[in-house]
């Protein structure tokens, strides 16, 4: 009975260190970051130029994908600069783009331009992908808060780059959710105007035939009308 009392007492021991390593190790694991993403949807009225600035760290990568997603057209200017002021990309007309830069520290402005449509507002989603935006932190840091791997032989490197494969393919699969969330948006708003343009025309086109055919059935009773006058 004794012996089993210890059994027990060493066996919770044990559970209790590993939990403690593990609890740790997760809570760094929670500082590395694999890419951050932000999408937006917003409405630019006609005439309007918009623009939205991104800060960025040296050696990083920024991917910006967008598309119109309703509107005339369905086409929009799109502009890129960089902290300097040059321009990196330029898309005229486009309904959809996707452009990656590899950064420099600073601020990087994206502008949406309607100047060219005097009547049509669009509706646009971007998204922005940033990449390697993780602090200046060494990466092996996190093995200083572990103690006693050698006791539990614990691979925790191992463990660190499942979980990252596996952020980075939860992050890759929500990213490419929201892509198709958008093009069902704009093909949904596509659907919408044409069956509006339809029936406007189905309508035009009904009113159209009711009256030739009351103007057909005018000229038919008119062509059997006696004019004449009968005198008594």
């Amino acid at each position: 009975m004794a012996l089993t009392m210890k059994m027990v007492r060493l066996f919770l021991c044990v559970l209790s260190v590993f939990v403690s390593l593990v609890s740790e190790r997760l809570v760094v694991l929670a500082a590395f970051s694999q890419s951050l993403d932000s999408d937006f949807t917003f409405t630019l009225p006609a005439g309007r130029k918009e623009c939205f600035y991104q800060t960025m760290k040296n050696d990083a990568s920024l991917e910006i994908e967008y598309q119109v997603l309703d509107g005339a057209g369905l086409d929009v200017d799109f502009t890129v600069f960089s902290p300097s002021g040059q321009m990196l990309f330029s898309d005229y007309h486009k309904s959809d783009g996707v452009h990656t830069i590899d950064t420099e520290e600073g601020d990087y402005m994206f502008c949406f331009d309607n100047t060219f449509s005097s009547v049509s507002e669009k509706l646009i989603f971007f998204e922005l992908i940033l990449d390697n935006m993780d602090t200046d932190e060494d990466p092996d840091d996190w093995k200083e808060y572990v103690q006693g791997t050698d006791i539990l032989d614990m691979k925790l490197e191992d463990i660190m780059d499942t979980i990252n494969n596996v952020k980075a393919r939860l992050g890759k699969s929500s990213q490419i959710q929201t892509l198709l969330r958008a093009f069902e948006a704009r093909d949904r708003n596509i659907q919408e105007s044409n069956f509006e343009r339809v029936n406007f025309w189905s309508v035009v086109n009904l009113i159209a035939m009711v009256l030739v055919s009351g103007v057909q059935v005018y000229l038919v009773r008119s062509l059997f009308e006696d004019k004449r006058k009968i005198r008594t």
